[in-house]
Formats: C-alpha cells, structure tokens, sequence
C-alpha cells in the first residue's frame, strides 16, 4: 500500500510538472522513478520486480493497437513488417556489430550486443505516436511495422544465445536444448491461439456478455490478455506480441468497442508504471564508475542508428519533415534489451559487467529519447517548416 502511494505520489506531481515544462509525459514518468528510486530518495528498492509487473503495460497497449488492425489489414502489412523491419534490424546490428569489433571487442560479445541495441522500445515509440496522432499516418505504419518485426525477432535472438555460449555449441549450462521440438512448441502454441481465437473467444464473449456484469466482462477481458501472453512466454515468445495477436483475432468483434474501453484504463496506468520502473532501473552506480565507457556506448549506438534508421526512412519514402521523429521513435534501445543482456549473462557469453553496462546504456538512451524528440520539435522541425516554404515560394 506505501509503495502504490508513493508511485501514485510521484506520477501526480511529476508527470503534470513535465507536460507544463513541454517536455511530454514520458519524461515525467522517467523523472518520477529516478527521483524514488534507489539512485533518488531510496523510497522503494525491488526494482526489479515492479519493471517485470509493469510491462504488462505494453502487453495491453499491444492488445489495444492489435484491436485496431483486423487480419486483412494486418496482411496488407506482410512486406513493411518483413522487409523494412529486417532491413532495420539487420543493418543496425551489422552497423553496430562492425563497430563494436573495430573498438576490439570479441565477435560474440559484439554480435550479442549489437542484436539487443538493435531493437527499440515499443513502449516509448507507441506512446509517442498516440501522443501526436501519427499511428494513422504513413510514417506510423511504417514505424508501427518495424516495431512489429522487432518483436517476432525476439524469438530467433533469444535462440542464438545457447549456440554463442561458452563451450560446445548448442550446449546450454544445465543441459541440452531441442530447436526442432522448441520450433515445434512456438508453432502449436500460435496455430492454438489463432484458431482458439476464431473459433471459441467471441462465443465465450458472447456469453459472458450475456450476463450484463460489467465488472465480469472487464475480468475476462484482462484474463484473456493475460493467459494469452502467458502462453507466448511460456514457450520463449514475446507477452506483447501474443495480445496484438489476440487483439488482432477480436478486431473484427461485436465487443471490439468494450474491450478498448475496458482495458484502456488499465494501459494507461501500467504504462506509466513501467516508464517509472525504468528510470527506477538506471544504475547511476555504473555511470559513476565508468562514465566515459558508458558515454561512448550510448553516443555510438544512437548515433549509428540515427545513421542507418534515417537512410532506411528516406529509402521508404517517408515524408522529408517526417524523418527526424521518424528516426527518434526507432533509435533508442529497448525493453527486450534487458532480457537479452540478463540471458546472454547467465549463458556466459559476456560478463555481469558487461550486461549491466549494456542495460544502463539502453535505460540512459530511454532517459534521452523524449528530450532529443522535444529538441527536434524546437529546433530543427521548424527550420524544416521555414526551408520548406522558402523552396515553395521559389517554385511559385
């Protein structure tokens, strides 16, 4: 109960103060948890625990944008998702990988590094595409689509793991892995929910609907959410890309409308949580102790991928005055980044140091991202705007 008074406590004071300075929600959040957290004021210490709670946010935020996509839309989809999202991925951590062995570090260490640092923060770019209505635009979808393929590439990362470990390859410490029957698993559990989804959730909606119990129907609409994204963790899948599945499965629904209305609530407030959990988790300790390493790490790998995103968003023809948020939503690292860095600890392919040097490398980038997005809406999209105009007025 004191630990729910001084989140709330925070997030009140916080977030408002942030918006009136224009600095956007966000940073409110992160602000919020820096000053609690243990780095602050010291007033809650499980970090750890409250940032594995509180990315159920993003799971519902998935679920709700899952809600707005039917299937035949979401297919439309198949070659931005496929073809610019691996494009995205796979020049950022070459880009990153070759920087990383240039600098001297082992070819393990640095692929590892570079596939974590590749992806980005699904929580920060959706929030800020719903803040400023971008998700109906091209540059949205565009991004959404990337967002979309970072996370099916979860999967195939999380499997590299145990064959970079050290030793035999595929030896895992504490025994053997199976990827025929683990592709097998992934496979059955996604044909599961998809047809589960067609077959048996609007009746079951239907009839629980039946029962005019609005806080019943709001149960059920969490616990399909829930046990869906624990089914996809349970087999090494992301939570959050089973409830877009399951969202995607209902967007055609009769009770699209009452699903978004009762689990928006629940988005929000987990969400926050979860920007507050994060600034909780910068370790300001290994900052301290090795600031210049861990300013070169957060300088190269957004500058690298400010580089590579930017080219990629003029090859996608997004719209010039577009690129620079186009290019920030994307840049920052990611909360998946910490399981990678955590798992790629514990199957020894780089040190304890080395992974919380990595995390507070990606939690700094989080910090910074919202503040290089209020930097670009004061300085340089209206030099875009002002250039823009001078080439109009020379055309007409």
């Amino acid at each position: 109960m004191v630990n729910s008074f001084i989140y709330l406590s925070a997030a009140v004071i916080a977030v408002p103060l942030s918006k009136a300075l224009g600095l956007g929600a966000i940073i409110g959040y992160l602000a919020a948890g820096i000053v609690i957290g243990p780095w602050g004021l010291a007033l809650v210490a499980n970090v750890e625990d409250i940032l594995h709670f509180a990315e159920f946010g993003v799971v519902l935020m998935l679920f709700l944008v899952g809600l707005e996509l039917d299937p035949k839309r979401l297919w439309s989809m198949r070659r931005p998702i496929f073809g610019w999202g691996g494009a995205q991925v796979l020049g950022c951590a070459a880009a990153l990988a070759g920087l990383a062995m240039l600098s001297g570090v082992p070819w393990r260490v640095a692929l590892v590094a570079a596939l974590g640092l590749a992806l980005s923060s699904t929580a920060i770019a959706l929030q800020v595409m719903g803040e400023r209505n971008l998700m109906p635009t091209s540059s949205g979808r565009s991004a959404f689509a990337i967002l979309l393929f970072q996370d099916v590439a979860a999967i195939p990362i999380l499997a590299l793991l145990p064959l970079l470990a050290t030793g035999v390859a595929g030896e895992v410490p504490g025994g053997q892995v199976n990827h025929g029957l683990e592709a097998a698993r992934i496979v059955g559990v996604i044909a599961a929910i998809v047809l589960g989804g067609r077959l048996l959730l609007r009746p079951l909606l239907r009839w629980i609907a039946r029962s005019r119990t609005p806080e019943i129907f709001t149960a059920a609409s969490l616990l399909l959410v829930v046990g869906i994204a624990g089914l996809m963790q349970q087999v090494g899948l992301s939570m959050a890309l089973g409830a877009f599945l399951a969202g995607v499965l209902l967007a055609e629904s009769e009770y699209r409308r009452a699903l978004e209305t009762d689990i928006e609530p629940f988005k929000g407030l987990l969400l926050g949580l979860f920007f507050i959990a994060v600034g909780m988790s910068i370790d300001f300790g290994v900052l301290l102790a090795s600031p210049l390493q861990m300013a070169a790490i957060v300088a190269g790998f957004l500058g690298l991928k400010i580089l590579v995103i930017h080219a990629l968003a003029w090859q996608m023809d997004v719209p010039f005055q577009d690129r620079p948020v186009f290019t920030l939503l994307l840049a920052q690292g990611g909360e998946f980044a910490f399981v990678v860095f955590q798992a790629a600890a514990g199957a020894r392919v780089f040190s304890p140091e080395m992974a919380s040097l990595l995390i507070g490398a990606v939690a700094v980038s989080m910090l910074l991202s919202p503040l290089l997005l209020v930097a670009v809406d004061k300085w340089l999209l209206p030099r875009y705007a002002s250039r823009r105009q001078v080439v109009l007025d020379e055309i007409s």
